[in-house]
């Protein structure tokens, strides 16, 4: 507990530096609040019989994929190698691989891969240290399962994580689908990896979120092919997983279907927090949230698109700045929306949400929502017409829904519906929190 509050402290301290008193103050009141509000929160692995059954299920199946997981380490500290291992090895999931790739300068973790006397278990000596992206790319040439994930060397897989992957990829690929990715929600741990806390809790895949942050993150597998293809980048090390995330991403700019993307909305990957990890002190690993802007301007400009990634007040959070606007530079956004006026200091998004109500409604305007949501970009199922502007094929039926608003039709209503025409075009409705985005 001292350890999170210390961190904390760091956080607000590093926060008010970079935005002044006001904006420091409330954040650290929102961060209360969510604190709070996860007291009750406890990572609950399967029980005993659901991972029964996950294991009998897995020896039935026919033709199982292999699913392989790299790890780049460097003079990691043995105790958590164990740890990685003991995740692996408690997998229901019983098709799997570990490949280490170990640039340190002992041979501590080959004694511990080659102890465990798991032919499942590989282990490469590199000559030298290559940094995140080399060392990985270095345990990529060694994979042969049909999906990689990456795993960092101090982090834990949940038991059941390798199991819900292969699960998720088969129900995709009844469907015809074949997943470009598939990634899960995520909790933190301590550093003795027995208290968990702050579970992050992930939308389904949205491009224009992605472009404001790598929420994505853990626990993430890549088709291999597409992996190898990709590699990591050594320009971008610190921010060497969003680059590649969002490169993989890149085809759904262009026709692959945000289906081949796949959310599976369970906590599979502990985060390990401690004084050296981005996780525990944000301001320790400046340098990365540096390479995720730098990674994020150079695949808009992979795109052809003139723009511009700014930081927000959050580490790690970006801004687009298009020039000269969104709708010029993007064809696949047909409307962009900014949050409707406050009311009572209180915030009124006008992103109407599948199953009744408007997101982020009533939240202080100062505050800035779970994962700083309320204040990214991201695209949406239904935007508020009256804050709207769309491309100029559209603007004639944005005309006739304003006018029905006018003449008393329920704007959620008409709002629901004109952007429902504007999605069945194929085209994107982007939500725009800050107005000099537009």
């Amino acid at each position: 507990m001292g350890n999170r509050l210390t961190a904390g402290w760091k956080r607000a301290l590093s926060y008010f530096r970079r935005n002044g008193i006001s904006a420091a103050a409330w954040a650290v009141a929102e961060r209360l609040l969510q604190e709070a509000g996860q007291k009750g929160y406890d990572y609950l692995p399967p029980t005993q019989e659901e991972q029964d059954s996950q294991k009998k299920e897995a020896e039935e199946w026919k033709d199982p994929p292999l699913l392989s997981v790299v790890v780049p380490a460097f003079e990691t500290p043995p105790v958590y190698m164990e740890a990685l291992l003991d995740s692996l090895q408690a997998q229901t999931w019983p098709h799997w691989e570990l490949v280490i790739a170990d640039a340190g300068s002992t041979d501590a973790l080959r004694a511990l891969a080659e102890g465990r006397e798991d032919p499942r278990i590989r282990y490469r000596k590199l000559p030298v240290n290559l940094g995140l992206s080399g060392n990985t790319n270095e345990a990529l040439k060694e994979v042969r399962g049909r999906y990689t994930g990456l795993l960092d060397h101090d982090d834990l897989l949940t038991p059941d994580a390798l199991y819900e992957m292969a699960r998720a990829l088969r129900e995709k690929e009844k469907m015809g689908i074949s997943p470009v990715f598939l990634y899960s929600d995520e909790d933190k741990c301590d550093g003795a990896g027995t208290r968990f806390y702050e579970p992050h809790y992930k939308p389904d895949f949205n491009p224009d979120l992605l472009l404001s942050n790598n929420y994505i993150c853990h626990f993430l597998m890549l088709r291999t092919e597409v992996f190898r293809r990709l590699q990591e980048r050594p320009g971008f090390d610190g921010a060497q997983d969003y680059d590649l995330v969002l490169r993989a991403s890149a085809g759904v700019f262009s026709g692959v279907p945000e289906a081949a993307f796949v959310h599976v909305p369970k906590v599979l990957y502990h985060w390990r927090c401690h004084e050296a990890s981005t996780a525990s002190n944000p301001e320790s690993k400046r340098y990365a949230y540096e390479a995720g802007r730098r990674a994020l301007e150079d695949f808009c400009a992979s795109q052809g698109w003139q723009a511009r990634a700014e930081d927000t007040a959050h580490l790690g959070f970006y801004r687009l700045r298009y020039q000269p606007d969104i709708l010029t530079v993007r064809k696949d956004v047909g409307a962009a929306a900014r949050p409707l006026p406050s009311r009572l200091g209180r915030l009124r998004s006008g992103i109407y949400e599948k199953d009744g109500g408007m997101r982020f409604a009533g939240l202080p305007v100062g505050f800035s929502g779970y994962m700083h949501r309320a204040v990214l970009s991201q695209d949406v199922e239904a935007a508020d017409i009256r804050a709207m502007w769309v491309q100029p094929e559209l603007e004639e039926e944005l005309g006739k829904a304003l006018e029905a608003v006018r003449r008393g039709e329920d704007p959620e209503e008409a709002s629901r519906a004109f952007c429902e025409g504007v999605r069945e075009k194929g085209l994107r409705i982007c939500w725009l929190p800050d107005r000099k985005q537009l």
